[in-house]
């Protein structure tokens, strides 16, 4: 079987807001005038030069601009090439690391818009996650109630490293609305540089930075479990985006062990943090972690104790992702369909349709 027969359903590719000023027209007059006057031409988040070759495949960059921009190369790329039926796109812009956060509001809100009007309206095999400004929780279920009529949105988009833990409730407010709507919450490898990127301070190179995120990944992941959230709302899925996957087996044996020493710090923390795992928490493929072997692969996924637990994605246009090996070799034709497809279905509510 080719993954290219199954078309998959891509969970992770990036559209890039290319400056400020396409978002004016979604702006209102005050926030409009502010961003004007204030010269707010650029909120990129990234850490590396737009031409390096990490942002981008060079058969995947555009003639000139930022990849991720050009709505016809992403056609033909991620639905010709690589075959996808449904892609998720996720847009990951400064706007989240303000601290302002009434103008963090007006640009979620704008980005928000412009992803409908000039992605989703124009490719109707796109859908997209929800930008909220999680600095402040009651604007970002505003966000969310006024973007959850548009079936289109699919989940709820965060970042990985936030001023606090993300199991506090102060952020509970924004789990309620997703839940209650049917909307996972998707935490996205990424900073808003409130704190250092590691627990010994601020690295010196990108490679550091990227290889941290993991730790900041599995640091939200302790806090939901442990703070109660997961249990406070069972039905909300959590989908860990560029995260890696071969750190998970270990990170739930560690917590498990620990959970029964400790249970008592936690009472509402009624089961085994692994099966919390399980349940309720998801992650990308891309960018795929482990060594070009279909044995060390199929234990992973043994490890884990479940083939619910991964989605596919390409992290389209980034370079992270492993040229056109979308899988991993030597998945059983059952896992591979699970991966690819069924496992998407099954996490994202509002693409029942396609089933």
């Amino acid at each position: 079987m080719s993954w290219r027969d199954v078309k998959p359903i891509d969970c992770d590719i990036h559209v890039v807001v290319p400056h400020t000023g396409v978002l004016l027209p979604y702006l209102d007059d005050y926030w409009r005038d502010y961003v004007t006057v204030r010269g707010v031409r650029n909120l990129d988040m990234t850490s590396y030069p737009p031409t390096a070759p990490l942002t981008s495949r060079p058969d995947w960059r555009p003639a000139t601009g930022h990849a991720g921009t050009d709505l016809a190369l992403l056609r033909r790329h991620v639905f010709d090439e690589l075959g996808a039926q449904i892609a998720i796109c996720n847009v990951v812009w400064g706007a989240q690391a303000l601290h302002h956060h009434h103008l963090a509001a007006a640009l979620c809100r704008a980005v928000n818009a412009w992803v409908a009007a000039e992605w989703l309206d124009r490719e109707p095999r796109l859908r997209a996650s929800i930008v909220v400004p999680w600095q402040n929780a009651a604007h970002a279920v505003e966000e969310i109630e006024r973007c959850a009529p548009d079936r289109r949105f699919v989940q709820v988009l965060l970042l990985a490293m936030a001023d606090q833990p993300l199991g506090r409730e102060h952020y509970w407010p924004i789990y309620e609305a997703a839940a209650r709507h049917g909307l996972p919450i998707a935490i996205h490898a990424g900073s808003a540089y409130r704190h250092a990127t590691t627990s010994l301070g601020w690295p010196s190179t990108l490679l550091e930075d990227y290889v941290a995120q993991a730790s900041g990944f599995q640091n939200q992941l302790m806090s939901l479990i442990c703070e109660g959230a997961l249990s406070k709302f069972p039905d909300l899925k959590v989908v860990l985006v560029e995260s890696g996957v071969t750190w998970l087996p270990a990170f739930m044996w560690r917590a498990n062990k620990i959970w029964r020493a400790m249970r008592m710090e936690t009472p509402w923390v009624d089961r085994p943090p692994a099966a919390i795992v399980r349940d309720q928490v998801r992650l990308t493929l891309q960018p795929f972690d482990a060594p070009p072997d279909a044995a060390v692969v199929e234990r992973v996924i043994e490890q884990i104790d479940s083939d619910r637990t991964i989605l596919f994605a390409t992290d389209y246009p980034h370079w992270q992702f492993d040229e056109d090996e979308v899988i991993p070799a030597g998945l059983s034709a059952d896992l591979a369909r699970r991966v690819l497809v069924d496992n998407a279905l099954a996490t994202y509510p509002r693409l029942e349709s396609l089933s």
